[in-house]
């Protein structure tokens, strides 16, 4: 709750209405709503696949959804608060309701292939490589 500080650093510049100042904002702040973040994602190839993985902990299969439009593919998803009367008894909130959402470039991706899963709050997508075109030669003849 307090800022990790030497202790002589914090009495020489002692004030102890920022002090309550810091002290009440940092107990009682919590983010918006409203607002829209990212979750942490690994990427890795797998020679024929890439295989993305998403942190989205504490979410049901169901909150979660995967689009593709315009070869972008996003992945979002929404947690919503189970009881609305639950809001006022919060003396502190920490956990975050609201969305999260990211997209990626699906350039070289068979997106008809994409396979998913979610286990243990990880989703999980294998995303395979389009076949390399191989242009085709051929002779021409001489008239």
């Amino acid at each position: 709750m307090f800022e990790l500080i030497p202790f002589e650093r914090r009495m020489a510049s002692f004030d102890p209405f920022r002090m309550m100042a810091d002290m009440e904002r940092s107990f009682f702040s919590q983010p918006a709503a409203s607002t829209v973040s990212a979750f942490r994602t690994d990427v890795s190839d797998e020679g024929d696949a890439f295989k993305l993985e998403a942190e989205l902990p504490g979410f049901k299969k169901e909150d979660i959804s995967i689009d593709i439009k315009d070869e972008r593919l996003t992945i979002s998803a929404e947690r919503k608060l189970e009881n609305e009367e639950q809001k006022t008894n919060f003396v502190k909130r920490e956990r975050f309701y609201g969305s999260y959402k990211r997209s990626f470039g699906l350039e070289g991706i068979n997106s008809e292939a994409i396979e998913a899963s979610y286990v243990d709050g990880v989703l999980s997508l294998r995303l395979p490589k389009q076949a390399p075109v191989i242009p085709e030669s051929r002779r021409i003849e001489i008239n």
